[in-house]
């Protein structure tokens, strides 16, 4: 009974923080309710057995994602006035946009309800043992079988963000260069002393 009470409250809380997204008028609001639409959700993924998923709603999309698109929304000068401005010339397009989503959505339950589409035949090579949880089965098929391709995939994002930080790399006048290997050779002795030097003594160079 507390299951399906909870099922219904988080389902709620999401729905109507996912509405408060796209009908408040501040961002730094939608960004508030977006975040709470995160939680909320977490906490589905939570009831369904899926903690591994609901780990990474919070981690990664509320302690990341979301908090960047706060930090930016705060950060930027927003005119509202142009914002409201824009919000109605472009109603005519959302609306069209909302009206292709639920027509998908109402093809794919009509094709969900008419039958599942048959990909595969399971051979339970990749059944989770009983006292396995989530998070340990995750862990041992990317760091078991898709080794590779997790490897693989941490080099593509090591040498995308380095490809990132070069192409935005630039250098400005009246900008003294970062050395680096003048860094790395610096000595003890000529790094700059902390002191307190008494009233009236004046500092020794």
């Amino acid at each position: 009974m507390i299951q399906l009470l909870a099922f219904y409250l988080f389902a709620a809380l999401t729905i109507a923080s996912g509405l408060f997204v796209i009908t408040a008028k501040n961002p730094v609001h939608s960004v508030l309710w977006l975040i709470l639409a995160f939680f909320n959700a977490a906490g589905l993924m939570v009831l369904v057995g899926a903690e591994f998923i609901a780990m990474l709603l919070v981690i990664v999309y509320v302690g990341a994602v979301a908090v960047l698109f706060l930090f930016v929304v705060m950060m930027l000068n927003i005119d509202f006035a142009a914002l409201r401005a824009g919000f109605i010339k472009n109603f005519p397009l959302g609306i069209l946009l909302a009206l292709v989503l639920l027509a998908e959505i109402t093809i794919g339950l009509g094709a969900f309800s008419a039958g599942g589409v048959q990909i595969g035949t399971a051979d339970g090579s990749a059944a989770i043992p009983a006292d396995m949880s989530n998070v340990e089965a995750i862990g041992h098929l990317l760091y078991g079988k898709y080794l590779f391709l997790v490897e693989a995939a941490g080099v593509l994002l090591l040498v995308s963000l380095i490809g990132a930080v070069v192409l935005t790399l630039r250098k400005r006048s009246g900008v003294r260069p970062q050395v680096i290997p003048r860094q790395n050779a610096r000595r003890p002795q000529d790094a700059t002393v902390n002191v307190k030097p008494e009233v009236g003594k004046g500092v020794s160079l």
